[in-house]
């Protein structure tokens, strides 16, 4: 098995029909294998891949008993490949299949434990890219990501790596965190973007939100180490503060200021603290990385 599509799937039902059925007529010339992961989805979108895994041997299908989230719906189809090569890939068709063998491509000629896709011109709504922007600012200062990588969801992986991103077993993925722990033998290649011709997007600012949070408090201590140095430093003029009032040069006011300030520090540090001991929480608590409803696992060779 060379290539293994990995499609987490919500709101997908309109569409995901015509994408398997692309992807049989694009990939003829690899072996490969699908993998559909139900993430939940409140439509049909669970009997029309159950439907598609019975239709074509090459297609399995998952479902999850709930929406667990995407980055949760793509280690679940990853713990379920077979293929050299792992390829992620949304279930709006704004990827066209056929930009996949342009992946393979690359990681096969230059020897890539991971590729990249990027856009010329991204067909995303203006809300996604301006979010999507601010998490690569975010992940390049600290994963130490390339500046000029875009981190796109469509991406293709070589199994060792997707064998390491699996070891992972905490509440919160982030895939692209999870790769960059692994290896920074990554690269890029450019390939189309089509607008969406189905439904709507799911992104929305309580997602975006919670993306940031798990970033932040899943896989940096920024947060700590951003506190712990405005406290020293807020300490400091504390000091300085005390100094120049015992001197004469001004008059208590200013010491209930800095008692004012250095209070916020400590409430915002014991919330950012509380943040990590509530994850860290949750995943000695074993809570659920995903539940899988049903699957329907072919094998294809």
């Amino acid at each position: 098995m060379l290539l293994s599509v990995v499609i987490p799937v919500y709101k997908g039902a309109q569409s995901i029909g015509s994408l398997v059925s692309k992807l049989h007529e694009t990939l003829q010339s690899v072996s490969f294998e699908v993998v559909l992961v139900n993430d939940g989805s409140p439509d049909n979108s669970e009997e029309v891949c159950a439907a598609l895994a019975l239709r074509y041997p090459r297609v399995s299908f998952i479902s999850l008993r709930r929406n667990f989230g995407e980055f949760n719906a793509v280690i679940c189809g990853l713990n379920h490949t077979k293929g050299h090569f792992a390829v992620i890939i949304d279930d709006d068709f704004q990827n066209p299949p056929s930009e996949i063998l342009k992946l393979l491509q690359k990681a096969q000629s230059d020897n890539l434990d991971v590729v990249y896709s990027y856009y010329e011109d991204k067909k995303h709504h203006y809300f996604r890219n301006i979010g999507s922007w601010l998490v690569n600012q975010m992940t390049t200062y600290l994963f130490g990501k390339p500046k000029d990588l875009y981190l796109s969801s469509f991406k293709l992986i070589k199994k060792e790596v997707v064998t390491e991103i699996c070891k992972y077993t905490g509440p919160y993925p982030y895939i692209d965190a999870l790769i960059f722990r692994v290896t920074k033998n990554v690269g890029r290649v450019l390939v189309e973007h089509h607008a969406r011709t189905e439904g709507q997007s799911s992104y929305t600012v309580q997602k975006l939100v919670a993306l940031f949070l798990s970033i932040l408090f899943g896989y940096s201590l920024l947060p700590v180490r951003i506190i712990l140095s405005t406290g020293l430093i807020t300490l400091g003029l504390s000091f300085i503060l005390l100094l120049i009032q015992l001197l004469g040069f001004i008059d208590c006011s200013a010491t209930f200021y800095a008692i004012s300030i250095l209070g916020s520090i400590q409430i915002t540090g014991l919330g950012i603290i509380g943040e990590y001991v509530a994850k860290g929480f949750l995943t000695q608590n074993n809570h659920p990385q995903f539940v899988i409803k049903s699957k329907h696992i072919n094998h294809a060779e």
